[in-house]
């Protein structure tokens, strides 16, 4: 349908604002995975839980999508599936297990810098001193929410945790620098790399853990809820997000993951918030905000001119090509 010529389009630094608040709502749903993880799944399974959080979203989104990678994106899924969501979640889920809530979210936190570097390296992306400042306040904030008096330290989940971070921090420069094939929308790529990610974890979750011999109401509820809200739901709005806003930017709102997390430990399970928690939900705000500055164009490069992401994203689909 067009699109009505007396509306006119929001300004570029407000579409920019919206489109960063609209992917923030990502990373807000998985600062749930802690508490349901924790209150509502079977103890001691990050593999299942892992596996029905991605794979039946994923195939719904590609029975609604029905279509396919074709050509190099048939490895390229596979990739972006394994990083994005096959090892990203079980990482996650074993940190999850092993680690307070708070904790594991610090760790994962990671994930920024290790965006910075990678995207200085493969998108040739300068490394600013805003992007520094806002990563280390927002690691400084997550600190601040997560290091109580009862926070514990487990080798196995901070390792976890720190793998889970690299994980998803190649996966976000990854899915920057090839961008979609043209022709396929978010729905359908979100679809190839949680189903991709599944059909990985699924045959080591059989041999590894195998299947609960009882499953709760409880049970239900938590893999409904991890399926339907936290995969398919929240990964199409992060996807979207990775195509229409820089990396770094992108990355950084992940630190609502542990914000939301400790205002639901608050809500939910009667926490208490001390005033450096409080500071640290403030420089967490702070850091997302510095991160959405935009940042002035390189010399020598146009500013409205396109990253060769985007241009595939939009591009014609050509027959014959993927």
């Amino acid at each position: 349908m067009p699109s009505d010529p007396r509306v006119s389009p929001p300004a570029p630094g407000l579409a920019r604002t919206l489109d960063a608040a609209l992917t923030a709502l990502a990373p807000a749903v998985w600062g749930s995975t802690y508490l349901v993880t924790t209150e509502l799944l079977p103890p001691g399974r990050p593999l299942l839980a892992s596996t029905v959080r991605a794979l039946p979203a994923g195939l719904v989104l590609l029975a609604v999508g029905r279509r396919l990678p074709r050509g190099v994106w048939w490895w390229r899924a596979v990739v972006l599936g394994a990083l994005n969501i096959g090892l990203f979640f079980y990482l996650l889920f074993v940190a999850a297990y092993h680690l307070p809530g708070g904790v594991a979210a610090l760790v994962v936190s990671a994930q920024p810098t290790v965006v910075l570097l990678l995207g200085a390296a493969l998108l040739a992306e300068p490394v600013r001193p805003l992007q520094v400042t806002a990563c280390l306040l927002g690691v400084t904030g997550v600190a601040l929410l997560a290091l109580t008096s009862q926070a514990g330290v487990d080798l196995t989940g901070i390792a976890a945790g720190v793998a889970a971070a690299v994980s998803m921090a190649a996966g976000i420069v990854l899915t920057k620098r090839w961008g979609r094939p043209g022709g396929v929308g978010v729905l359908t790529f979100t679809g190839w790399q949680l189903t991709a990610g599944g059909l990985l974890l699924a045959p080591v979750t059989l041999a590894a853990e195998g299947l609960p011999t009882r499953v709760t109401g409880g049970n239900i509820a938590g893999f409904a809820y991890l399926s339907l809200i936290g995969a398919l739901l929240a990964y199409a709005v992060w996807f979207r997000g990775i195509g229409r806003l820089p990396a770094l930017a992108v990355s950084v709102l992940g630190f609502a993951s542990p914000l939301a997390a400790t205002v639901l430990g608050y809500l939910v399970l009667d926490q208490s918030l001390t005033p450096l928690q409080l500071a640290g939900a403030a420089a967490v705000i702070a850091a997302v905000a510095l991160a959405q500055i935009p940042q002035p164009p390189r010399a020598g490069k146009r500013a409205d001119r396109p990253s060769p992401a985007s241009t595939r994203n939009h591009a014609p689909a050509v027959k014959g090509k993927p």
